[in-house]
């Protein structure tokens, strides 16, 4: 170390310098211990870690065993469609209710499916209209039943007038007055080819008096009121119409 100089005696000089050099020491301290403390190297205990909520969500499938429990269409389902425009129609000949009480062998015609070969139940429509939505009473009323192939491809059907039913009902339904196979002639063969789209329609006319299969119980007229006719062939039954008698 140079030797201090100055007016001074050299022990105040040294005095000094040793006062600097601790008040420097004290001040580097203090800086440092500020540093560590600002720096979290303290002996601080650490705070306690925030506890984790864990949250699971579950979802509840639909139960699979459940089953479905819409309807299913059965042989005797009421089936109901329109005819495309495009498709052909052939007209039968109408045919007028038969008075000779002539007995024949089918009665109404059964859910039996179509015979094999021919167009299936599935691929074909049934619908029946009244020509007019009123007849007066000692009229004929008369009906039109046209069937439909509604399927994709072309397939043959026998339609002979013994096979395609129409049939008269109350208006609720639940009184069978007449149908055209009570008292008909033995059925006939007519075997139609139908395209898609295709359609075969027939009249019946109907002496707007009951009957009964086999046509043996006495037949009588029927009064005016509001009436419902549905066109049948095989295991196919159309949509129930109304139409009125009137007095």
């Amino acid at each position: 170390m140079l030797e201090p100089t100055g007016p001074l005696p050299p022990e105040i000089y040294r005095r000094r310098r040793v006062l600097a050099i601790t008040v420097l020491a004290v001040v580097l301290a203090l800086v440092v211990w500020l540093v560590v403390a600002l720096t979290g190297g303290g002996d601080a205990e650490p705070e306690p870690a925030a506890a984790q909520s864990t949250i699971t969500s579950t979802t509840s499938a639909p139960d699979s065993s459940e089953e479905n429990s819409g309807d299913e269409s059965d042989g005797e389902g009421t089936t109901s469609a329109s005819a495309s425009d495009s498709g052909g129609t052939t007209s039968g000949s109408t045919t007028s209710e038969g008075e000779s009480e002539t007995t024949s062998s089918g009665a109404e015609a059964s859910a039996d499916s179509a015979p094999p070969g021919q167009c299936p139940d599935q691929s074909l429509a049934v619908r029946v209209t009244a020509d007019e939505p009123n007849y007066q009473v000692g009229t004929e009323p008369g009906f039109t039943i046209v069937i439909t192939n509604i399927g994709t491809t072309g397939c043959d059907r026998d339609l002979g007038a013994g096979l395609q039913q129409v049939l008269v009902y109350s208006l609720d339904g639940n009184d069978r007055l007449w149908s055209n196979t009570d008292c008909f002639a033995e059925p006939t063969t007519d075997m139609r080819t139908l395209q898609p789209g295709d359609q075969a329609a027939y009249s019946v006319k109907w002496s707007a008096s009951t009957s009964e299969p086999g046509c043996e119980s006495p037949r009588e007229p029927v009064g005016p009121g509001a009436y419902t006719v549905v066109g049948q062939l095989g295991g196919l039954r159309s949509t129930p119409e109304p139409f009125n008698i009137t007095p």
